[in-house]
């Protein structure tokens, strides 16, 4: 067990007991302990998590210390595969990533989440085991909500409750378009649109967009199915047609109306 935390637990032991043993607790019993780490109440509170900003219609009071607050390290895993835990975890600050998990054991990217956004729901609303591993990717505090508290306030407050909405629409949407892609596309035009997806406007060049910071070969092969040489190969065609440029800290995206060009012609080829 991290002596930080058994500091932070116990405190500082400045006379030794008459009898002390050492012991190593599993990942899971550290972890459970953490669950009960608090800062100053005050700062524990709802009213404080980016998703519920400006939300008017909800007893913050009510469900603050229903709630359990918790910090991850980068490189935690904060939810996996086959966990019978229903918890919803709203983040406060960080970012996760979301894998899912084929039949023949191949991890695929979903996405990331970041400050203002929750997951966990599914397991919230049927009670199945987890279906996806979520590993934090910066450090990160998440808020952490039993099923019954995640209920009674999307029950209780219609701001919150079409907000949830809102997002679990949104993230429909999102994997509808890709299993479209996966259908449709093939890896070329897959990479197109992955990049156009992670993409955001390049500050003072309106006409590019750039990726900060430049993604991993193998983070984008799996996000799009397929092999880290692959999108290697890819990648180096697109900067060879001046599609694509690498600067320090960015991949920029030079000529992304010729990509949406490119990705609309396959989609009526295809139809």
């Amino acid at each position: 067990m991290p002596e930080d935390l058994l500091t932070a637990i116990f405190g500082h032991v400045t006379e030794p007991p008459l009898v002390l043993f050492k012991v190593r607790l599993n990942q899971s019993l550290a972890n459970s302990l953490c669950h009960f780490w608090m800062e100053p109440a005050a700062l524990h509170t709802l009213a404080h998590v980016p998703f519920f900003k400006d939300v008017a219609d909800l007893d913050f009071e009510r469900f603050d210390r229903r709630c359990n607050w918790r910090r991850y390290k980068e490189g935690e895993i904060v939810v996996d595969y086959e966990d019978e835990s229903s918890d919803v975890y709203f983040i406060i600050s960080g970012e996760v990533r979301i894998l899912i998990r084929t039949l023949a054991g191949k991890e695929i990217i979903l996405g990331e989440t970041k400050a203002g956004q929750f997951f966990g729901e599914m397991a919230a609303i049927d009670g199945a085991k987890r279906s996806a591993n979520v590993t934090a990717l910066t450090n990160s505090e998440v808020c952490i909500m039993p099923t019954n508290v995640f209920r009674e306030v999307i029950f209780s407050s219609p701001t919150t409750c079409e907000r949830i909405l809102r997002l679990l629409t949104g993230r429909v949407r999102e994997l509808n378009a890709r299993f479209t892609e996966h259908s449709i596309f093939d890896l070329k035009h897959r990479l197109y649109s992955e990049l156009l997806r992670m993409a955001h406007p390049r500050q003072g060049r309106p006409n590019e967009r750039a990726l900060t910071p430049p993604p991993f070969h193998h983070v984008l092969a799996a996000r799009i199915g397929c092999r880290r040489e692959q999108v290697t190969r890819e990648l180096s065609a697109m900067a060879e047609e001046g599609l694509i440029e690498k600067t320090r800290g960015a991949l920029i995206l030079l000529q992304p109306k010729v990509l949406e060009t490119r990705l609309d012609e396959a989609m009526r080829e295809s139809g």
